[in-house]
């Protein structure tokens, strides 16, 4: 084939239209690689589901041209899936030395360490395939290690950003590679792939340095206990927090599951410095007076059963909320989290303490590029084509008309939906059928067993509550020996609506006269029958529709 024929695939399989779920798949020829592998948490419409992972058909379909699982960084919306996917698909998983570090820990839980091919590099390293090598590009971001990845094919470049911030203070002194991407753009990129988190936001984000800053002047001055969430992977903040407390005397402790293995990881692995006898059992701290003791802990976005959350409603076992006590909130809400951390903020105030967050001083500072930093990005890499990633539907289009603004021509750019074929040559790209996509759903030990019915039903459960029609009938002439008897769950109060309930079993035994009357003995006309009449009947009444659930036994 021609070169000037021949195509790049980009399919993504979650991050477009959405936060969270990264996964894009990269086809050239024979050869896929996979960049990112990422969870998303469910919504509240997503009832008892404990996360969300990509439906992954196609990579099953083709395992035989996967090459390998290539991350940016150690976010969950980033490696949450690897877990569940390395179940089905059995390839090697490319990474920095922090994210595999995390991947690590993750696989160990459920059993595949041992069986999974993890690969370390660093940044500047090229991984060379058949016909594509893969390039890993430093960039700045909330955790340590973060790349964006530059594939490269015989008939072009194709860079994704990965999650990144343009910060020239850094706390660990590794300022993202802009050389490198200039010098790719001055050679010529293809197709530009660029997250779309903050592009609403004009300016530049904050320097993660500022941060400690700030950290320093609350430490210096607070008399009582320093309590701190933050999120569990961000290295650098951590480090910050251990140092404001080291300088002014203070002694850590950690809580949070999640926490207290980023802490192991990251001083293993030498992210973290700290001295041993800095830090202490969360059981110790009563050993200590107040003003000598911080708590770095879990819950910045309010999650129910984290750490600071339990501290909230007095219900963690080691640490009570007293008066003089000084929480500080080093995150910003994740959207839909709101209400939560709203709640947990005003039972922290009722409890007596000091409560810092984010509206009140500069204890976060975001991750993700401000609008100078992606027109900075643009303009260096200076791609021929452009899709927008990692955002929700209005982040992709705001992105493309910025990437418009600076010169681009509109019908170079392209909004993707999870489970499009885009097909990039030497001078078009566009859209080309679909594949196999969507949500898997994580209940507990199962995966995928619960699907849009089954959620379907826990709404109106949750909704409208349950009837259940519980009625006895003689096998062979069908005639009723019991009931019907009902059960309500969720519906009324069955001693308060006795009336309801007895008029509901009229209903039903009327139903079933009529179908005996037509000598209906199949059970699922019967069945029908009863919800149906019932339904009608209840919603008459109370203009409520609990789910119906009828029972027949035959003796």
């Amino acid at each position: 084939m021609r070169r000037d024929k021949e195509k790049i695939k980009i399919i993504p399989l979650g991050g477009v239209s959405e936060i969270g779920k990264n996964l894009t798949v990269i086809e050239y020829k024979d050869e896929i690689i996979v960049i990112d592998c990422g969870l998303k948490f469910p919504d509240e419409e997503m009832f008892g589901i404990d996360i969300v992972i990509p439906d992954v058909s196609y990579l099953l379909k083709n395992v035989d041209k996967v090459k390998g699982i290539f991350l940016t960084h150690g976010h969950e919306d980033h490696i949450g899936a690897l877990a569940y996917v390395l179940k089905q698909i059995n390839v090697p998983v490319y990474g920095t030395q922090l994210t595999l570090g995390i991947v690590e820990m993750k696989l160990k839980e459920h059993g595949l360490l041992s069986v999974t091919e993890l690969r370390r590099v660093n940044p500047k390293d090229i991984v060379k395939l058949d016909s594509i090598a893969v390039e890993f590009i430093k960039v700045n971001h909330s955790i340590a290690d973060s790349v964006a990845i530059a594939i490269h094919t015989p008939i072009g470049v194709v860079i994704h950003t990965g999650d990144f911030k343009v910060d020239y203070n850094p706390i660990d002194g590794e300022v993202i590679d802009l050389p490198r991407f200039a010098e790719l753009g001055r050679k010529g990129v293809l197709a530009l792939m660029a997250e779309s988190t903050n592009v609403e936001r004009p300016g530049y984000t904050m320097s993660e340095s500022t941060v400690g800053a700030t950290f320093e002047r609350y430490f210096a001055n607070a008399k009582g206990r320093i309590i701190v969430a933050t999120f569990a992977s961000n290295i650098h903040r951590i480090q910050q927090i251990i140092t404001a407390a080291v300088k002014y005397g203070r002694k850590v402790a950690v809580s949070g599951r999640s926490i207290e293995n980023m802490v192991a990881v990251g001083t293993e692995l030498g992210y973290l410095q700290l001295e041993k006898e800095s830090l202490i059992n969360v059981d110790a701290i009563n050993k200590y007076s107040p003003d000598k003791i911080a708590i770095i802990t879990t819950g910045s976005q309010g999650e129910p059963m984290s750490a600071l959350s339990r501290m909230a409603s007095n219900e963690h076992k080691k640490v009570s909320i007293v008066d003089g006590d000084m929480v500080i909130i080093s995150a910003t809400p994740i959207p839909g989290n709101e209400k939560l951390i709203s709640r947990v903020i005003n039972q922290l105030f009722k409890y007596g303490a000091e409560v810092i967050y984010e509206a009140l001083a500069d204890v976060h500072v975001s991750g993700h590029a401000y609008q100078e930093e992606l027109k900075l990005i643009h303009t260096l890499v200076k791609p021929k084509f452009f899709i927008p990633v990692h955002g929700e539907y209005r982040h992709l289009k705001q992105h493309s008309e910025l990437a418009v603004k600076l010169g681009l021509p509109s019908a170079n750019t392209l909004i993707a939906d999870i489970g499009d074929v885009i097909e990039v040559g030497r001078d078009s790209m566009k859209k080309n059928g679909t594949v196999a996509s969507g949500n898997v759903f994580v209940d507990g030990l199962g995966v995928g067993d619960v699907g849009n019915i089954v959620l379907r039903d826990r709404k109106h459960l949750s909704q409208d509550g349950i009837l259940t029609v519980v009625v006895t009938m003689e096998k062979e002439t069908g005639t009723v020996i019991a009931g019907p008897d009902i059960i309500s769950r969720g519906f009324v109060y069955v001693r308060e609506s006795e009336d309801l309930m007895e008029e509901a079993r009229d209903i039903v035994k009327d139903s079933l006269k009529h179908c005996e009357e037509k000598h209906i003995t199949d059970w699922a006309t019967l069945k029908t029958n009863i919800k149906e009449d019932l339904r009608n009947f209840l919603y008459e009444k109370t203009k409520r529709k609990p789910m119906i659930l009828p029972i027949i036994m035959e003796i």
